[in-house]
C-alpha cells in the first residue's frame, strides 16, 4: 500500500556556542509564548541546509557564520498535534562573528546565554528534543510526536 508522499516543513536550528554556553531565544509569538528555543527557521525553496541555517541565525541574531563551518549534530522528525510534519536539522556553530542582538523583537522577547549544563526548563518540546540529543550525543535521529 502506498500513500501520499510526505511534505514536511524543513527547519534549521543552530546551537550557537561560546565555550560551554548556548544562545537561546525566548518566543514572543503565539506558538510557545515566553518559552525558550534555539535560533531557527524554515528552509527556503532551493536553499542548501547550511546556507538556510546561517541565514536564519543572521536574520534573528545578527551573528554571521560561514555555512561551511556549521556541523550537523542531529535530525528530529517531528509530528505536530494536527498531524503535520517537520524535519529539523540541528547544527552547531563554534566559529562566528558579531554580537548576538535581537533583530526580531516582534517575534522574540529575549536572547540569553545559558550554560549547557544549566538550561531553562521551559524549552519548547520539539527543539528541546534536538538540543538534548545534540548535547548527549545519544543518536543521529529523534522521532518526536510519533505514537
Amino acid at each position: 500500500m502506498s500513500g501520499q508522499p510526505a511534505q514536511p516543513t524543513i527547519d534549521t536550528h543552530v546551537l550557537l556556542r561560546d565555550g560551554d554556553k548556548i544562545l537561546l531565544s525566548q518566543r514572543g509569538g503565539p506558538y510557545g509564548y515566553r518559552r525558550w528555543h534555539l535560533p531557527s527557521g524554515k528552509l527556503d525553496q532551493g536553499e542548501a541546509l547550511t546556507v538556510g541555517a546561517a541565514r536564519e541565525l543572521f536574520e534573528e541574531t545578527d551573528v554571521k557564520v560561514d555555512p561551511d563551518h556549521l556541523e550537523l549534530l542531529h535530525v528530529v522528525h517531528h509530528r505536530q498535534e494536527d498531524g503535520s510534519e517537520r524535519i529539523g536539522f540541528f547544527f552547531t556553530a563554534t566559529e562566528w562573528e558579531g554580537t548576538p542582538t535581537n533583530k526580531e523583537p516582534e517575534k522574540c522577547l529575549a536572547l540569553q546565554w545559558f550554560a549547557d549544563h544549566d538550561l531553562p526548563e521551559d524549552i519548547i518540546e520539539y527543539p528541546a528534543a534536538g538540543l538534548y540529543s545534540c548535547l548527549n550525543r545519544t543518536s543521529a535521529l529523534t522521532l518526536h510526536g510519533w505514537q
